[in-house]
């Protein structure tokens, strides 16, 4: 059950720091209500991650963000990592020009936008070949839970476009309300959509139990680890991971969000994986999901 140091891992979730990463969450903070996450948090779910401060002070001022973060994933064994792409990513599509064979991109969707939205993802996919659409269905103003119909232009598309859609579920860090992101909600995506591959993000707590369930009924859904110190992960997700599902659970981190990598890769060896799952969840699994070597 050791964990391989000869699998270049992909990362599913990571972000280029910057000197302000402020602009990351501004898209949230309609939704917040309290004064506490709006005045001292400098992310949402601050008061969940207590890294934060250890990442910014470890990152630093650095010339050259993109190269440090290139050095960062070196370090610890990455060869390729997804970045978001949108309003507040100029650093990353700048990132995915210099180093085409180091990142690759994603795009955070709001189907409040009907079918501009559509037509975006598709100028994304023609200009930066994105790898998915993700989506906070609960955090987005007015939230949209995953089985509502203003996401079915959206599914349509990227089974079109055969690349995968993936949502925040479970509760979010964020405080409001989490009826969007429950788990169950999926059920009638996966069913109307068999074509659509559904990689979670962010978890699925509390109702870990569902999703599993739900992945051993649909082969088209996954789960990622985005957002979990490796100490944390789910037991039932890893057991998971080990007997049916070796195929369906695959990693991402978190960093600089809320994950130092150092942290990460220092605990994720001790994850009780089986030998045959480390190379699926460090990396098989998402080059296929996310057709990565094509």
């Amino acid at each position: 059950m050791a964990m391989p140091k000869d699998v270049g891992v992909i990362d599913l979730m990571l972000a280029v720091p910057g000197d302000d990463n402020s602009n990351f969450y501004e898209w949230i903070k309609p939704m917040l209500m309290d004064k506490e996450s709006h005045e001292m948090f400098k992310m949402p779910a601050q008061y969940m991650f207590k890294d934060i401060a250890d990442i910014n002070e470890q990152t630093g001022e650095q010339e050259d963000y993109i190269a440090y973060t290139v050095a960062q994933m070196d370090k610890h064994g990455i060869e390729r990592a997804m970045l978001g792409i949108g309003p507040y990513a100029e650093q990353h599509k700048e990132a995915l020009r210099r180093y085409p064979d180091r990142f690759f991109a994603s795009y955070e969707a709001n189907p409040n936008n009907g079918m501009d939205e559509v037509r975006t993802i598709v100028a994304l996919h023609e200009e930066f070949g994105i790898k998915a659409v993700t989506a906070s269905p609960a955090m987005i103003c007015p939230p949209v839970p995953v089985n509502d119909k203003k996401w079915y232009p959206i599914y349509a598309k990227l089974v079109e476009l055969d690349i995968p859609f993936c949502p925040c579920m479970g509760i979010p860090g964020p405080r409001l309300p989490f009826g969007p992101q429950k788990v169950e909600l999926l059920d009638e995506v996966l069913w109307f959509f068999p074509e659509l591959r559904v990689v979670t993000r962010h978890g699925c707590e509390p109702w870990t139990d569902v999703a599993w369930k739900m992945m051993l009924k649909y082969p088209n859904l996954h789960y990622m680890t985005s957002a979990f110190a490796p100490k944390h992960y789910p037991k039932d997700i890893v057991h998971f991971a080990n007997t049916r599902g070796s195929d369906q659970v695959m990693y991402a981190g978190y960093f600089p969000m809320g994950l130092s990598l150092d942290r990460i890769f220092k605990e994720l060896p001790d994850v009780p994986f089986r030998d045959e799952v480390w190379p699926k969840f460090l990396r098989e699994n998402a080059i296929r999901v996310f057709k990565l070597d094509e």
